[in-house]
């Protein structure tokens, strides 16, 4: 696979109403270029942050088995009604994978919500606190370590995130989301993904991709 890629940052429709200003999915087109490279049809693929329901969405039209986590109750009544197999989208937490029903995985892709070093809250568990950014590390840490015993062996695990620019300086999302993973999973190399529009100070962002 080639590891710079350009891609159109557009979305088939807009979200409803509800979800004003939460435009936050990542391009059907994304996730189709990684599962053709990764999967074959038949298999099981999981996004253990699964938003809007994207990388299910994408899995079910592609003949694979999409499955989700997602603790936003409005987000999983949304994206159940796009999904042929909405019993396969758990309104749950990423942070406990091994307590679902889940099959082994032949390919895990997610885009985990992104945080900036300087917030206070932890994205992830809702917790204000001193420590809101390492605490939020450990958490996508914890995610991935429940991830690995569900992957077949030699599976991958593709995480789109970015590094962030705002007033309180750069926040090396990134490279720190790949530090807390390669706890748990091995660190294969990134692909660069160049896009026509992007937020967070920059016009691309990275898909790290690891291997069971």
């Amino acid at each position: 696979m080639r590891t710079f890629l350009r891609l159109k940052n557009q979305q088939p429709g807009h979200l409803p109403p509800e979800f004003a200003g939460e435009e936050l999915r990542y391009p059907e087109e994304l996730v189709g270029t990684f599962l053709r490279q990764f999967t074959r049809p038949g298999q099981a693929v999981l996004d253990p942050f699964a938003g809007y329901g994207t990388t299910l969405v994408v899995a079910e039209a592609m003949g694979r088995a999409g499955f989700g986590v997602e603790p936003d109750a409005r987000r999983v009544r949304y994206a159940r009604a796009r999904l042929a197999h909405s019993e396969r989208l758990v309104h749950g937490d990423a942070r406990a994978l091994g307590q679902y029903a889940l099959p082994p995985i032949d390919f895990c892709m997610a885009s985990p919500p992104f945080m900036a070093h300087d917030e206070a809250e932890n994205v992830i568990s809702g917790e204000r606190r001193a420590d809101a950014y390492a605490s939020y590390l450990a958490d996508i840490a914890r995610v991935y370590a429940g991830l690995a015993p569900l992957l077949r062996p030699g599976a991958r695990a593709v995480i789109e995130v970015a590094n962030l620019k705002g007033p309180g300086g750069t926040t090396m999302l990134a490279w720190d989301v790949a530090r807390a993973v390669a706890q748990a999973l091995t660190f294969e190399g990134e692909v660069v993904i160049g896009w026509d529009r992007y937020d967070y100070g920059y016009d691309h962002s990275y898909c790290l991709v690891f291997r069971a």
